[in-house]
């Protein structure tokens, strides 16, 4: 039975990011100062390029490991097309009511105000 999506997203993830920890250890040369250090340096604003040159390569290969394991599994990966276009807007008017069963449209009108008068003096 095939695995799916998930759980192969999922295994991926997991070996991803074993093989990133053990990448970080060898990069540490085994010193747990430097192992340490290594690890306090990584934040959420970390990018590959900040990363020691093995973790690096780790991850270049586990990313190439991911897509054969999708392929081999049946699943397709390809570019993107793009986001679909949005929908139209809808329009803020209702659509016209049939007059059929109505009479003609009322039109109400307002009353002129009546003059204000200048009080006493």
């Amino acid at each position: 039975m095939a695995k799916s999506a998930t759980d192969l997203m999922q295994d991926i993830l997991v070996a991803t990011t074993l093989d990133a920890f053990m990448a970080l250890k060898k990069a540490s040369g085994g010193l747990p100062n430097a192992l340490l250090r290594d690890l306090n340096a990584v934040h959420a604003n970390t990018t590959l390029a900040d990363l020691p040159a093995e973790v690096q390569a780790a991850i270049a290969a586990s990313v190439r490991d991911a897509f054969s394991r999708l392929l081999k599994e049946g699943y397709t990966v390809a570019p993107s097309r793009g986001a679909p276009p949005p929908p139209a807007p809808r329009s803020p008017t209702p659509p016209p009511r049939s007059r059929a069963k109505s009479g003609p449209p009322t039109v109400e009108t307002r009353r002129p105000r009546p003059p204000v008068k200048p009080k006493g003096r």
